[in-house]
């Protein structure tokens, strides 16, 4: 794939410009043009995510403007947990050109633990899972359950011990420092990339 326009989409709890999202950010300009947003929510300091249609909508425009930056670069969303599952929305109801997605601590598990697997499973778009040990939010198990009813092509990259924002524990990171594990996280990205 020649360079990729990443629009980058936040989780639910904190903004584009939280510390998490600005490293990646960084970290993921190596492999495109990376393009942070935030939904109309985060715009106005609000704690409560819009409604998926609102989240949709919003992120179909962070898309365009995207685009817009640069022109003829394919579009591979990139996105943390509640931002990843809403490019996953995007991509499955074709209300953009999407090449690739690339999901960090996906959502696989709301509230009560009720899988949300369906726009997954409407999936045709190459997808991209990093994903830790540790998620409550993704347990593996459950997440290779549904990549193996996928129709989309699918990877992962599995951060032993990692949590929902793929922090190794202590332990590990005495072993391999967490920064080692974000190298090997970026290279599992460029790798699915050029496989795209």
């Amino acid at each position: 794939m020649e360079r990729p326009v990443l629009p980058f989409a936040p989780g639910a709890g904190a903004p584009s410009s939280s510390p998490w999202m600005t490293a990646w950010a960084e970290r993921l300009g190596a492999l495109g043009a990376v393009v942070p947003f935030d939904y109309p929510y985060q715009q106005r300091g609000s704690k409560s995510p819009d409604r998926l249609p609102k989240l949709v909508a919003a992120h179909v425009e962070a898309i365009g403007r995207a685009r817009a930056a640069h022109p003829g670069a394919p579009v591979v969303l990139a996105g943390k947990s509640m931002g990843s599952r809403v490019g996953c929305h995007v991509a499955a109801e074709g209300l953009a050109e999407v090449a690739a997605l690339v999901c960090f601590g996906y959502p696989l598990v709301g509230r009560g633990g009720k899988r949300r697997d369906e726009v997954l499973l409407a999936l045709r778009t190459p997808i991209l899972f990093v994903a830790g040990t540790r998620d409550p939010l993704c347990p593996l198990e459950a997440l290779e359950a549904v990549r193996a009813k996928m129709e989309a092509p699918s990877s992962l990259w599995v951060v032993p011990t990692g949590d929902h924002s793929l922090q190794v524990t202590k332990a590990r990171a005495r072993e391999q420092p967490q920064e080692a594990h974000d190298d090997e996280i970026l290279a599992a990205v460029r790798t699915f990339l050029a496989s795209v």
